[in-house]
This record gives C-alpha cells, sequence and structure tokens, in this order.
C-alpha cells in the first residue's frame, strides 16, 4: 500500500508538473494569439488606446510592425492610433509581428477591440469628464520638513475610476530618477507620498508624470504632468562676498564722497523675506568724530563730513553687519570688517627752516656746491606732495648759480656753474623759492604757494693769471706779403690791472709756418709768402693759436685768425682739358674757366685763340657764351681726330693764362661713346689682359690645336664621294643659318636631317660641301656630310662663302658640280615621304618618343629680316640707309658697303 501510496503520489507530483508547464505553454500561446482591449467607438488620431506586453511573447524582437496601418506599435507595446477610427461594428481586430532578424525567428499577437454600442454614450461622458477633471493639481512641500514620514502630499483621482478599476503610477525626478524614491504613490488610491525631507537650495521643484492604467493595460487618461513647488525657509545666512573690504579716498573729500561698496549672497528664494538684505555700520575705529555712513540696501559707504585729515589719522576701521528679512530682529544676520585708507593730498606746503642765508665762494671756481638749505612738509614723505622743487627767482641774471633738490634728503643744493669776477662783483643777493612737485590743493594765488628766502652770495678775490679775452682775435695782410713784414698780434691782459704789461706770448700753433710771434708784444712777422688759394686755407683766415703767460707761469690761450687779402695772382684757366665733340650730334663744345682769386679780381672773362697757325684759326673758331664760359666750334668738316687747341682766358684786370685744350672730334652720338677709345673713327679700346685672361687664352689655343689634329686625322680617310646625290640623303645635314626671323630661308627638319637654302654669292657645289646658290629663279643646296655642323660653328671674318675645311683643319674634297633646285626637288621628296613614314616606327608601327613633332609659328618674328639680305641685294642697290644707323652699326655698314 505504502509502495502504491508512493507510486501514486510519485505520479501526480509528474502530472502536476505537466500540468504547470502546460499551462505555462498555453499562458504563453495566448499571450502570443490573443490581447483583448476595451476602448470606446471612436478614437482620435494619435491617441494611446493601450499597452501589449511584448516580452512576455517575444524578448528579442528588433522589429515590430502592425497588420492594420491605422495603429502604431511603439517597442514597450503601446499602440497608439494614426488616424481618427470610427467602430463600427462591435469588435475589430489586427494583427502584431515581432520579428528578430538575426536568428530568423517570428511571432504573432492578435489584438482584439472591444466596445459596447450600449455604453457609448455613458463612456463618451466619462471621457468628457476625464479632460476636464485629469489636470495638473497644484502641490508644495516645506522644506526641510520634520514629518513625520512618510508625508502625504495630494491624492491623484481620474474620474474614470468609477467605470473601470484604475491603477496610479508616477515616474520622472525623485521617483526613478536622481534622486529616487523620494516621492511614491499608492496604486489602488492615488495617494502620493514624499520619504524624506529636501532642500530647496538643492531641488526647487520636481516634475513628475502620474499614469492613470486599467488591470489590462489600458489608458483611460493621458499622463498627468505634477509639479511638486519646494517651498522655501529660511535656513541660510547672508554672506559678504569678501571678509575684509579695503577702500582708499582722499584726505579733504567732500562729504557725500563714495569711499567703496560692499555687497553680500543668500542662498534662498529670490525676491523673498529670506532675501531682502540691509546692510549697516556696527562700529568705527577711531570712533571720534563719525566720518562714514552706509546705505542699508546698495551696501556703498560714503563719508558723512568732509573732516578727513590724513595728518591726523591715515586709517580708519569699520564693522559692518548684514542682515534679512529686511533688518528685522528675527532675521539671520553676518559681520565683516572694512578698512578704509586715507590718502595723501598736498594740502601743507614747502617752509624753508630759515628766512636767509649768507655763503662765500671764490671768484673763476665752478661746478661747486656753496650751500645746502632745508625746509619742512607735513605731507606723506617721498611722494610728489612732498618732494620739494627749489628755483631762484632774483639775482642770477647772468646765469652764475643754480639750485637742484637732493632725492634723498629733499635739501636745495646751490651751485656755481659759470665763474664769478670778483673785479666786476664782490658780492651777489639770490631770491631762492621753493614749491612741490604736485600742485597745491586748496584754492589760492601761484605767489603764495612759494616759500621764499634770501641768500648772500661773497665772492673772494683771486690772484688770476692773463686772460685771453677775446679768445679768438683777427689781423689783415694782404697776400704775397713781403717778408719780415710786422703786423699787429694777438694781445691778452691782466684781469686786475685791466694792462698788457709783464705778459709774454708764445707761438702755440703755425699750420704751414708762415709767421713768427714776438715774445714781448704779441705782433707777427710774414716768414713766408702767404698764398690765400692754398688748400688749406678756408675762407681766406689762415688761423694760429698764442699763448700768453705771466711771471708767475699762470698762462691762457687764444686763436689769431690772419685774415689774407686778395690781390690778382692768378689768372683764370680751364679746369676741363679734354673736350668731345659729336660730329653727328653737335657742332660745338662748352669750356667753363674758373679763377682762383676772389670775383672782384676774377670774371667776366675773355677767350681767344693762342696760336698763330693760320689753319687752326681756320678750323676753330670761340663764342663767348657768358662771364664764364665759351663755345668752341669747328668750320670746314675736319676730319674724325685729336687736335691740340690753345685757348687764351683773361680775368677783368688783365690777369691770363692759356690752356691747351685737347679737342677730340669723334664719330658718336654721346661722350661717353669715346671715352675709352684710342681711334676716334674705328673704336679700337685699349684692352689690358690679365693674367688669367691670358692663361685661359692659351689653353683655349691648346684645345683648338687638339681638335684640329683630330680633324686632320678623320678627314684624311675619307673616300671621295660620287658626283650624283647619295641614296643615304637622310643621313645629311643642310647647314643651319640660324636667322631669328622667317625670310626666304627654306628650313625643312626631319628628325636628323636638316635642309637649308643659303642665299649667298658664292658658287654653288655639291656632293660632301656646297652651298645655295641662286641664279635667276634656280636655287642650289649646299650639304655638308656626316655630324650637326652648322654655319655658325665655321663663321670666319672677311668671307662671303664659309668651307667646312676652315672648321675642321684639315683637307675636305669637294665636288664642283652643280644640280638646280628643281633637280634637288625632284630628288629629295620621294625619298624624304619615304623616310618620314617609315622614321623611327617600331614593330607595332608606332612612333617612338624621340619622333620629329611639328611645332605651331609663335611669334611675328623680327621686323629686321635676315641678316642674309645684305648679300642678296644687287650691288647695284643703294646702302645709304646704313649711314643713319648708331654708330655700334657703322662696322657692319662698312663691310657690306664696297669702297
Amino acid at each position: 500500500m505504502a509502495a502504491a501510496r508512493r507510486t501514486s503520489s510519485g505520479s501526480g507530483a509528474l502530472c502536476r508538473q505537466l500540468l504547470l508547464t502546460l499551462a505555462i505553454l498555453t499562458f504563453s500561446c495566448d499571450a502570443c494569439q490573443k490581447v483583448t482591449l476595451h476602448v470606446p467607438s471612436k478614437l482620435d488620431a494619435e491617441r494611446l488606446v493601450g499597452r501589449v506586453n511584448l516580452k512576455e511573447c517575444f524578448n528579442t524582437a528588433n522589429l515590430i510592425h502592425s497588420s492594420d496601418p491605422d495603429f502604431q506599435i511603439l517597442e514597450d507595446g503601446s499602440v497608439y492610433t494614426r488616424n481618427t477610427i470610427l467602430l463600427s461594428s462591435a469588435k475589430r481586430s489586427f494583427t502584431i509581428f515581432l520579428s528578430n532578424t538575426e536568428n530568423q525567428e517570428e511571432r504573432e499577437i492578435s489584438v482584439l477591440l472591444e466596445h459596447e454600442t450600449k455604453k457609448k454614450h455613458s463612456q463618451e461622458k466619462v471621457l468628457r469628464r476625464a479632460k476636464r477633471r485629469w489636470a495638473p493639481i497644484p502641490c508644495s512641500m516645506q522644506e526641510n520638513s520634520l514629518g513625520p514620514f512618510p508625508l502625504f502630499l495630494q491624492q491623484i483621482q481620474s474620474d474614470t475610476a468609477q467605470n473601470y478599476t484604475v491603477f496610479y503610477s508616477i515616474r520622472g525626478p525623485g521617483v526613478d530618477q536622481p534622486p529616487q524614491n523620494l516621492f511614491y504613490v499608492e496604486k489602488d488610491t492615488g495617494n502620493l507620498f514624499c520619504t524624506r525631507p529636501v532642500d530647496r537650495e538643492q531641488y526647487e521643484s520636481f516634475e513628475i508624470i502620474a499614469f492613470a492604467t486599467t488591470p489590462d493595460g489600458y489608458t483611460p487618461e493621458l499622463p498627468l504632468p505634477l509639479l511638486i513647488k519646494i517651498e522655501d525657509e529660511n535656513d541660510n545666512y547672508p554672506i559678504f562676498t569678501e571678509t575684509i573690504y579695503i577702500f582708499t579716498v582722499f584726505e579733504n573729500c567732500r562729504a557725500g564722497s563714495t569711499v567703496g561698496q560692499v555687497c553680500a549672497t543668500d542662498k534662498d528664494e529670490p525676491d523673498t523675506m529670506h532675501t531682502r538684505l540691509k546692510y549697516s555700520i556696527i562700529e568705527q575705529l577711531p570712533a571720534v568724530p563719525t566720518l562714514f555712513s552706509m546705505h542699508p540696501t546698495t551696501g556703498v559707504i560714503t563719508t558723512s563730513s568732509s573732516q578727513l585729515d590724513r595728518e591726523l589719522n591715515d586709517k580708519y576701521q569699520l564693522k559692518i553687519k548684514v542682515q534679512d528679512m529686511d533688518g528685522q530682529y528675527f532675521g539671520l544676520q553676518t559681520t565683516a570688517t572694512c578698512i578704509i585708507n586715507i590718502e595723501d593730498v598736498n594740502d601743507h606746503l614747502p617752509v624753508f627752516t630759515r628766512s636767509s642765508y649768507v655763503t662765500t665762494v671764490e671768484e673763476n671756481t665752478i661746478d661747486v656746491e656753496i650751500l645746502r638749505v632745508t625746509v619742512e612738509d607735513k605731507d606723506l614723505v617721498n611722494t610728489a606732495n612732498w618732494r620739494a622743487n627749489y628755483t631762484i627767482l632774483k639775482g642770477n641774471e647772468n646765469r652764475n648759480f643754480k639750485i637742484v633738490t637732493d632725492s634723498r634728503t629733499n635739501e636745495g643744493v646751490l651751485c656755481v656753474v659759470k665763474p664769478l669776477n670778483y673785479e666786476e662783483r664782490q658780492q651777489v643777493t639770490l631770491q631762492i623759492a621753493v614749491m612741490n612737485e604736485a600742485p597745491y590743493s586748496k584754492e589760492v594765488s601761484s605767489r603764495s604757494t612759494m616759500s621764499t628766502a634770501t641768500v648772500t652770495v661773497n665772492v673772494k678775490n683771486q690772484d688770476e693769471g692773463p686772460e685771453c679775452n677775446p679768445p679768438a682775435q683777427t689781423v689783415r695782410i694782404k697776400e704775397n706779403a713781403p717778408i719780415s713784414t710786422t703786423n699787429n698780434g694777438y694781445k691778452a691782459y691782466d684781469p686786475e690791472t685791466r694792462s698788457s704789461s709783464g705778459i709774454s706770448y708764445k707761438k702755440l700753433s703755425d699750420p704751414k709756418n708762415w709767421v713768427d710771434v714776438d715774445e714781448n708784444s704779441g705782433s707777427i712777422t710774414v716768414l713766408r709768402s702767404l698764398d690765400r688759394e692754398a688748400e688749406s686755407i678756408k675762407n681766406g683766415i689762415y688761423n694760429i693759436t698764442v699763448i700768453a703767460s705771466d711771471k708767475d707761469g699762470r698762462s691762457c690761450t687764444g686763436t689769431l685768425g690772419i685774415i689774407l687779402e686778395d690781390v690778382n695772382d692768378n689768372g683764370p684757366y680751364i679746369p676741363k682739358s679734354t673736350v668731345v665733340i659729336c660730329k653727328s650730334t653737335m657742332l660745338f663744345a662748352e669750356i667753363v674757366a674758373v679763377d682762383p682769386d676772389e670775383p672782384t679780381n676774377g670774371p667776366p672773362f675773355e677767350f681767344q685763340l693762342e696760336t698763330s697757325d693760320t689753319q687752326t684759326q681756320r678750323m676753330w673758331s670761340l663764342t663767348k657764351v657768358n662771364d664764364t664760359a665759351a663755345r668752341i666750334s669747328y668750320y670746314n668738316d675736319p676730319s674724325f681726330g685729336r687736335y691740340v687747341v690753345p685757348v687764351r682766358v683773361t680775368d677783368r684786370l688783365g690777369q691770363y693764362r692759356v690752356t691747351s685744350l685737347d679737342v677730340v672730334l669723334c664719330d658718336c652720338v654721346t661722350e661717353n661713346d669715346c671715352t675709352l677709345r684710342t681711334d676716334p673713327r674705328t673704336g679700337g679700346g685699349e684692352v689690358i689682359l690679365g693674367k688669367w685672361a691670358i692663361l685661359a687664352i692659351l689653353l683655349g689655343i691648346a684645345l683648338l690645336f687638339c681638335i684640329l689634329f683630330t680633324l686632320i686625322c678623320t678627314t684624311s680617310r675619307a673616300d671621295k664621294q660620287p658626283k650624283e646625290f647619295p641614296d643615304d640623303l637622310a643621313q645629311q645635314n643642310l647647314i643651319i643659318s640660324n636667322t631669328e626671323a622667317p625670310g626666304d630661308d627654306k628650313v625643312y627638319s626631319i628628325s636628323d636631317f636638316t635642309a637649308h637654302g643659303v642665299g649667298a654669292s658664292a658658287q654653288g657645289t655639291c656632293g660632301t660641301l656646297g652651298s645655295g646658290v641662286k641664279n635667276g629663279r634656280q636655287e642650289t643646296i649646299e650639304m655638308v656630310k656626316g655630324g650637326h655642323q652648322t654655319l655658325e660653328s665655321c663663321r670666319g671674318v672677311g668671307h662671303h662663302h664659309h668651307t667646312l675645311d676652315s672648321c675642321r683643319g684639315g683637307h675636305v674634297e669637294v665636288d664642283n658640280c652643280r644640280h638646280t633646285y628643281s633637280e634637288w626637288h625632284s630628288y629629295t621628296q620621294p625619298r624624304l615621304g619615304e623616310k618620314v613614314q617609315l622614321c623611327n616606327q617600331d614593330d607595332h608601327h608606332t612612333h617612338a618618343q624621340d619622333y620629329v613633332l611639328s611645332y605651331n609659328y609663335e611669334g611675328k618674328g623680327s621686323v629686321a629680316g635676315s641678316v642674309g639680305c645684305c648679300s642678296e641685294r644687287p650691288e647695284d642697290d643703294g646702302l645709304e640707309f646704313l649711314d643713319y644707323l648708331e654708330p655700334k652699326f657703322r662696322t657692319l655698314a662698312e663691310t657690306c658697303i664696297k669702297r
């Protein structure tokens, strides 16, 4: 029985487990298959219909959509309407599809919307009431509340609770957001509670959201925003922004002057009695007299009296208070300290400690201190209000004295800066005054701001030496005066006796040693001929230095300026002895004469040829231009060259000098064209070669010999070429003319083949070497065998036709045959076309990178045309235009013209 009982109990347990599993599966299937929501017959757009617990059916869904486009499903299972819906029948259903794209799982939930038509009017009435009654309800609580906790705040109610079973819930700050668990609501009753005290300074208010839902997840009301305000309590003291305030105010300022402003803050709620502050002064040190007041609301401290005196008290200390609740006795208060420093102004004048002073100084002494004066000043030491400025009001008309301030002691130091003379004044009386650097603060006249004193300076006599006064003296002597001529010299005197007796003189400086100084009298004697026009003489004055001494050896030094009076001892001359006349641009040249003598012995000048040669007189003439200049011109078209023309210039008094002018007649445009020429006509200049240039020439000659030797060895092995045109014509080169503009030259450039028609007058040849020749309308082509030799490299002087023999230095066989241009054209054109067609092609018939390219013509070219025009011009054509070219083209013209 026991076994059977155990077996039956085991079977029962197994059956219960199977039934539980089946129930769970059935519930899950039911959850995934069907959900019923009770709704009214009319659903507005974007309204919450209800909430479906999606996680009970499918935990890992990442894609949710509805089969009915009128409904939208959110991730939390909330069902919202997209449009306004009218349920015509009692039921309406749709399907919610859940899927996971990662593991390819899908679930479906059937949603059934039910409504009873008989309850339509009552439900609409309930909805209207809900919209009217379900609204934010004012709610508040006192900060730092003492409880008891949980503290009831208010009750949340919905009128739909009359028709539905409604559960209440809240979300937001203080619930599920920091600070969490501060508020909660009873699910069934809607009573809202607070669990602990709240500090308003930390959280001024809380905005939470209240929800009302039915057991099946239907939400008959919209979420309700609920604001819970924390009522302020006066729990914070007002606090000054600084513990100690330091201000500065000037002494003697007017009453009502602003000293400074204090400020305090309060963390309680603004614009309430808790933050309405009042300022006041509790205590002043020193207490008497009361000098300051404070505005109760702004905290501005001002002076209440004008009796601030820094010399009596330079600092005041105030104890200040701030109190909330508008200063009522039960308000919270805080104190602070305010220190007010009194700043100095110049309200005290410096005053001399004595009204008169007496001092002594020896004559002829300078830069010595003779007196110190002191002053008293009650202002702040070492400031501009205390520092003194001294000045001399009277008695210093000769600028013998100066008075300065000793910055360390503030004393006035009187000094002598210009020597005094006992013989002139034995006593000097000075009136000195003193002022501060800063202006006086009180309104008084400028004279009353000065303190004055009198200083008497006694001058002591001193035994002095001779005095050189004036230090610079002058005498006049005619230049070229006879030797041993005597004249007055330098004079010194004794300042005490005012005489020159007992004074000896000595010459200290005489640059040219022209004069001698008498030891006893100081007179001068001429030793050499005086020349006013000497180089070292400036403005006609010759200076010597003289020292005067008395019997005790005391001396003074002076300067004697000898003014040399001019005499007419110099004839005028022409400084520029070489004159250039460019015959092509000028017919004359100007010459200018100068006279070292003074203008009274100088111009106007007379110019004339100083020669008896009649040919010179017929060739040259002089024409006066002004008092100092004349023109020299030529007659009878003299040839180019240098000519010596003597010219005599005479001043107004008949003094004259002959200057041999070197006149150069030059074929030039400007004088600079003939500066470096030796031959005025040909322009051959002198060239001086340095050692490095000579060495470079020698190296070039050696290199040229090596090249010539190589060419001789090469050409000696060359075979004679046939007279007819060779087959390898593409390997031959035409001579390049290197012209810079298109002319009558014909150039054909095909890879390594260059053809150049040269218009030369020499007889045409062909073969190894040839030149193009024009005969009537036929042309022949000059050919050069091998390489890239051009005519440029074979250029020579004085030949119309050039061959490669002169370049290579060896023998080259020349075939004297002639071919016309038509023969040359008919022979070369087919071969050129064939060569060009196959030029530098590879196996694929594509041109190589170095294939000959055609170039566009990019410029107009030179307007001068080809240089070859000179050789092609018929001999009977005139080349007179070459006479009008510039001098640098004259050589080219002479080469082209047969003279």
